[in-house]
């Protein structure tokens, strides 16, 4: 069985705001997508949060 199209959050980690997150995150797609990895970056109040997804497909535990 084969999961197909979902994102699964795997970690997230809560930091001071810092403007040059966005480039980290940014580099981070590019270089680990064809790992099947997803770096998200989100404002929370005055700090920010990073967010790493798995993506595509993955076998599932049976």
């Amino acid at each position: 069985m084969v999961k197909e199209g979902k994102l699964e959050l795997v970690a997230t980690l809560k930091m001071e705001n810092n403007d040059e997150l966005y480039r980290l995150v940014d580099f981070l797609n590019r270089n680990l997508k064809s790992y099947n990895l997803m770096f998200g970056l989100t404002k929370k109040g005055e700090g920010m949060a990073v967010s790493l997804y798995e993506t595509g497909e993955k076998p599932c535990p049976d």
